[in-house]
């Protein structure tokens, strides 16, 4: 498998494409990027991850950097760290949810923000030219490398003190939760903010050894044990994390997913509810491929609804810009402005427990409360990335009598409120496509719409 390149870093199979080699390229890249200052670097607990940490801390000291080596933490850790300690940059060391055979190089800028598509692309630019025999010569002078264990006690210390949260009454409703992290990155931090948030933690999948038990990604088909044990210890709340715990996804009482699209969504309804009282000048961002039901929640205190490209980065920049209170992706990413610009489950915990403790009920009665729609997400191979710009156009052509947007893509609403988004990976000849509607049956509909769609265009 080549390595991948994305708007977050890149990834790749060990020991096939995130080689030795590859890992110092692309070190050397960001460390020519960021110039001079000290370099946080983080790790999501992978087996692969210790040694690829230790190449990537030995290049930035040989480049003169001071690096604060944190150890398994969060990606969400590593960008609060960063602002901590006001550090130049960061690199957390993870491949998100994909299997544990792969890894990768998450980059990180000054602001604890991603790298933005101009820096990144100027980054992909060094690497190629440090392939091509053109690598910054070593400082006469090497960095030190530190190494501390206190950024996940860091990081729960910033949640704790968000204004609104109202630990006494979370604490008094004493929560019952099972916690799977898949053995990852949220191992530590998971269960340590519950916690201290006075619930009973029942952990599946929490120590550390970054040996995934079930397929990383959280989604519904992957996380059966974990609706088991929900029934089985008759839990308030099952949580489950990706790797490097920046997405998060919710099981109800019944042992049942909540949705992993309402994830956001109640944690809006809930950021939302506590300060509309306070400003009428309420913001939330969030892409284009996220549900319409955080538009019906966010309209009902009277914020603005504003959508962007995919990518985290693409959603935390414009929350900066417009001054967005709440933010984040339908897979379950929280972006909560107050804290920090990045995804984070750990926030994500802390707004979802302030909801339920002032809802007062469960949290299949929660789900009942909000605004309910279908989607169905599918995707297709192509015999090349240059093939999805024919297929786009398609797309755009069938839809044409309906608002679209073409930033990412190609997104088409319809008069009722159903829509569909399509969009091609810059990486992989893959096109992705989903579709919205408030029946299951018209979701299929519109995906088999699409599918039909692409299908004509395709050569073979």
């Amino acid at each position: 498998m080549p390595l991948i390149s994305s708007i977050s870093g890149v990834r790749g199979t060990i020991p096939d494409s995130l080689t030795p080699d590859a890992v110092k390229r692309y070190t050397d890249a960001f460390s020519q990027l960021i110039g001079g200052g000290s370099i946080v670097v983080g790790r999501d607990g992978r087996p692969s991850g210790r040694e690829i940490s230790a190449w990537v801390c030995e290049t930035l000291s040989e480049h003169g950097h001071n690096v604060a080596e944190i150890g398994i933490v969060p990606t969400p850790t590593v960008q609060m760290e960063i602002e901590r300690l006001g550090a130049a940059g960061g690199i957390a060391i993870t491949a998100s949810h994909n299997p544990e055979q792969w890894n990768g190089l998450k980059f990180l800028a000054g602001s604890g923000m991603f790298l933005n598509p101009d820096e990144n692309k100027r980054l992909n630019e060094l690497a190629e030219k440090i392939g091509n025999g053109n690598a910054a010569p070593n400082s006469r002078t090497a960095g030190t490398i530190t190494h501390s264990t206190d950024a996940v006690a860091q990081h729960i210390k910033n949640i704790l003190a968000i204004p609104f949260l109202d630990k006494s009454a979370i604490r008094n409703r004493r929560f019952r939760i099972v916690a799977d992290a898949v053995n990852a990155a949220g191992s530590v931090a998971v269960p340590m903010l519950l916690e201290q948030l006075g619930c009973e933690v029942i952990p599946l999948a929490c120590d550390g050894s970054g040996i995934f038990p079930h397929t990383p990604e959280p989604l519904a088909q992957n996380l059966s044990d974990l609706c088991s044990a929900v029934r089985l210890h008759n839990a308030d709340l099952g949580i489950a994390v990706d790797p490097d715990a920046d997405r998060l996804v919710l099981i109800t009482e019944k042992g049942e997913p909540f949705g992993e699209e309402y994830t956001i969504v109640q944690c809006v309804k809930i950021v939302l509810a506590k300060i509309s009282a306070q400003t009428s000048a309420n913001k939330v961002v969030i892409n284009l491929s996220t549900t319409r039901a955080v538009e019906d929640v966010a309209s009902q205190y009277g914020a603005e609804t504003i959508r962007t490209p995919v990518g985290e980065i693409n959603v935390a920049l414009k929350m900066k810009q417009v001054g967005a209170v709440i933010g984040g992706e339908g897979s379950g990413g929280v972006i909560l402005s107050n804290i920090h610009y990045g995804r984070d489950s750990l926030v994500g915990c802390a707004l979802t427990l302030q909801h339920l403790a002032d809802f007062n009920g469960t949290a299949s009665a929660l789900r009942a409360t909000l605004p309910d729609y279908s989607m169905v997400k599918r995707k297709i191979t192509l015999q090349s990335i240059q093939q999805a710009a024919l297929l786009l156009g398609r797309v755009a052509q069938r839809y044409s009598h309906l608002p679209q947007r073409t930033d990412d893509g190609v997104r088409a609403d319809f008069p009722n409120g159903d829509w569909v988004h399509v969009r091609s990976s810059n990486t992989e000849p893959i096109i992705r496509f989903i579709a919205e509607s408030k029946t299951h049956d018209g979701a299929v509909r519109l995906a088999d719409e699409l599918e039909e769609t692409l299908a004509g265009g395709m050569v073979h």
